[in-house]
């Protein structure tokens, strides 16, 4: 199916202005498909939450960077991050040390146990991606994902 022919699917009438459905609108579709994903990476990812393993994967991609940093690079305000990393850092996962010029710049690298733990979950990462694109054909989720990045 062509990504013209897939936009036809789903135009929708132009809305009356006093007609309003929340199951039409993008932020609850997007909520339910997030709900959908969410409930697929717990039911292979249990001990982690997902904003947990984007900080693991992410540290293996870059290696050693500033909490701020690690934020951004996750899109995670610096309070959330913060949690994240002090929950993975009571785990063990990962470690904190502090920049040797900038004293208040924390760094966060994965300890050898989160190292261990993000190689033996990128597997499973993979299957829930896959489990949660499953309803969309190939030529579907590359227009899926194309068009979700514009939106991101």
């Amino acid at each position: 199916m062509s990504e013209e022919n897939l936009l036809k699917l789903v135009e929708v009438e132009e809305p009356d202005e006093n007609d309003y459905h929340l199951q039409e609108q993008v932020g609850f579709i997007l909520r339910k498909a997030h709900q959908r994903h969410v409930s697929i990476f717990a039911a292979h990812i249990a001990d982690l939450t997902p904003p947990q393993f984007a900080a693991l994967a992410k540290l293996r991609d870059v290696g050693e960077t500033s909490q701020n940093q690690l934020g951004t690079l996750i899109a995670m305000d610096a309070a959330t991050v913060k949690g994240v990393i002090d929950r993975l850092k009571a785990r063990g996962l990962v470690e904190l040390s502090k920049h040797e010029v900038d004293k208040r710049r924390l760094l966060v690298n994965l300890t050898a146990q989160g190292r261990d733990a993000i190689e033996r979950l990128i597997p499973l990462a993979r299957d829930i991606t896959e489990e949660t694109l499953a309803p969309l054909s190939q030529k579907e989720v590359a227009t899926f994902m194309k068009l979700l990045a514009k939106l991101a």
